[in-house]
């Protein structure tokens, strides 16, 4: 099993609507059995620029972490739904175990 993560902002879109949720139907179009999105209250990025979830901080600045947790061949295939629309979106990829205790 694979742990894999896309961080986005909130005013990214694609296809016409927010990025965040066009990761999520790719995600239960190509069978993944689940997904969720994440909206961060605070951070930084590469630019080293801090956002804040306050009302003064701009809309659509602070990131989404979209994770979804999959055997090895769906997250090449969601990977290379991703390259194919040329997103240029940062993921981390690693090996999980899961399970219910």
């Amino acid at each position: 099993m694979d742990q894999l993560i896309f961080y986005v902002t909130e005013k990214q879109r694609h296809a016409g609507k927010p990025l965040y949720e066009w990761l999520l139907d790719e995600a239960r179009e190509l069978g993944i059995l689940g997904g969720s999105a994440f909206r961060a209250i605070a951070g930084f990025g590469r630019h080293g620029r801090l956002h804040e979830d306050t009302f003064f901080e701009l809309a659509g600045e602070l990131a989404i972490k979209v994770e979804f947790v999959l055997e090895d061949n769906l997250a090449e295939q969601i990977l290379q739904q991703v390259r194919a629309q040329n997103l240029n979106v940062f993921y981390v990829r690693y090996k999980v175990q899961s399970g219910i205790a």
